[in-house]
């Protein structure tokens, strides 16, 4: 069975697209959903003047906004209705998550399987839009007490409507992208908020090299600066790739038993643990919980206070403070998460229920303390590495004053997220190519009868 996969995947290429006619739905159906999402970040919320806002914008941009503007997809510096992107979907996730390490009653709602999911789903939509309208109504209060030069104010005409229209509108628009994301992942190929996520921060990459080119014609680097940057990126890049494909394979095995009459014979498999168990969700859920909270305030206008305003500056990007808060945000959430996908405890008593252990270890709880063990190592590894990924950049991005979009954040999310992309792709070629097997074989078993 294993040879015959990995025939299958040798010969899979990409030429077999043009006969798989799902795959190819699945695919037209994500570029359709996020052109819809590109579209949406240019529709302006109603009541706010763009070429006051987009003065204040600027002013206030290089640091906590320019990272919310990155993850929008530029919907922030337009203030459209997509200006809360998807993040107060993934607050409410982090919130769920913890209350579910927390709670007894959600643990065991989340081991009641598919009904407990989507019940622990729906708590979580619920929470997003309570998320959502406290964001939005901060966000509209914040846009009021603002004023460009010659103190012209960002909102037309401020008041109660505004602020119930802008709350309407960019709740709104959170919930469609949220359903948006669902749609893309049970309709499409890959995870659609990532998805959402990655066509952002793509979407604005042409701009952002125009920028650092436009820097470097200005002299504000050299070309020898811009070669280092290019070959930084690449360098990122290959890192993340390789770790990204990099696992800890510990093997199990199944002795022989009896089904029936007849008597299977031992097998031996593995369980594949990634070295970055987390992924991507470490460095979101920590610019999230680390940016979000000083916008709100920094909108709000509690910036005028001198302990406000050294907070703030001491958080900007690049500042020794927002470095050490960031990377242990990263670690801990590195952790945190691994412990909340990979439980060595429920995964131990699964190889126990199915006679399956590993060569010198006891079944049961020494299984479980060597898998913890192990998962711990490389949680270790997986953290350092995240923390180095994220933190390099930010040097250069706080030196040079550069685009946040080639950032080490942006740069783990837009390659993984491709390479899960890319896989689901190929795991589909593969599935098609068991289809046409198949059928073939039935269509000369026929034949043969006949």
């Amino acid at each position: 069975m294993a040879s015959a996969v990995e025939q299958l995947a040798k010969n899979a290429n990409w030429g077999a697209l043009a006969k798989a006619t799902e795959l190819k739905k699945r695919i037209f159906f994500v570029i359709g959903a996020l052109l819809v999402y590109r579209i949406g970040t240019y529709i302006p919320i109603p009541g706010v003047d763009p070429v006051v806002w987009s003065e204040i914008f600027k002013s206030k941009g290089g640091g906590i906004l320019d990272m919310f503007n990155m993850f929008s997809g530029g919907a922030l510096s337009r203030m459209t209705i997509f200006a809360l992107n998807i993040m107060p979907y993934i607050s409410a996730s982090i919130i769920m998550q913890l209350a579910t390490a927390m709670s007894k009653k959600l643990e065991e709602l989340k081991k009641e399987g598919e009904i407990g999911r989507i019940k622990i789903n729906q708590y979580t939509r619920y929470l997003t839009v309570l998320l959502a309208t406290v964001q939005a109504y901060g966000l509209a209060i914040g846009l009021e007490a603002m004023a460009g030069q010659g103190g012209a104010s960002a909102v037309i005409n401020p008041g109660i409507f505004f602020r119930i229209s802008t709350i309407i509108t960019i709740v709104g628009g959170t919930i469609f992208l949220m359903w948006l994301g669902e749609q893309i992942t049970s309709r499409g190929v890959g995870n659609g908020i990532s998805l959402i996520i990655f066509a952002g921060i793509v979407a604005e990459l042409p701009r952002a090299v125009a920028s650092v080119l436009e820097l470097t014609r200005q002299g504000t680097f050299s070309g020898l600066e811009l070669l280092m940057l290019v070959v930084m990126v690449v360098a990122v890049i290959a890192l993340i790739v390789f770790v990204e494909r990099a696992q800890r394979r510990i093997i199990v095995q199944y002795p022989k038993r009896q089904v029936g009459n007849q008597i299977a014979q031992g097998q031996t498999n593995h369980i594949p643990l990634k070295l970055n168990t987390a992924g991507v969700i470490p460095p979101i859920f920590a610019s999230s919980l680390l940016l979000l909270p000083l916008t709100i305030l920094g909108f709000a206008g509690a910036g005028s206070s001198d302990f406000w305003s050294d907070l703030t500056r001491y958080l900007q990007h690049g500042q020794p403070v927002y470095m050490v808060l960031y990377g242990v945000l990263i670690v801990f959430f590195c952790f945190f998460y691994t412990a909340i996908v990979f439980n060595p405890e429920d995964n131990a008593e699964t190889l126990r229920k199915y006679g399956g252990f590993i060569p010198g270890i006891r079944p049961g709880k020494n299984t479980a303390d060597y898998l913890d063990f192990v998962l711990t190592r490389i949680s270790v590894v997986g953290s350092i590495y995240l923390v180095f990924i994220c933190l390099l950049p930010e040097f250069m991005i706080s030196k040079y004053n550069m685009p946040f979009y080639f950032g080490g954040t942006s740069l783990l999310i837009v390659v993984s997220v491709t390479m899960d992309t890319v896989a689901q792709i190929h795991s589909h070629l593969i599935a098609h190519q068991y289809e046409g097997l198949m059928k073939k074989t039935k269509l000369r078993g026929r034949s043969r009868r006949r």
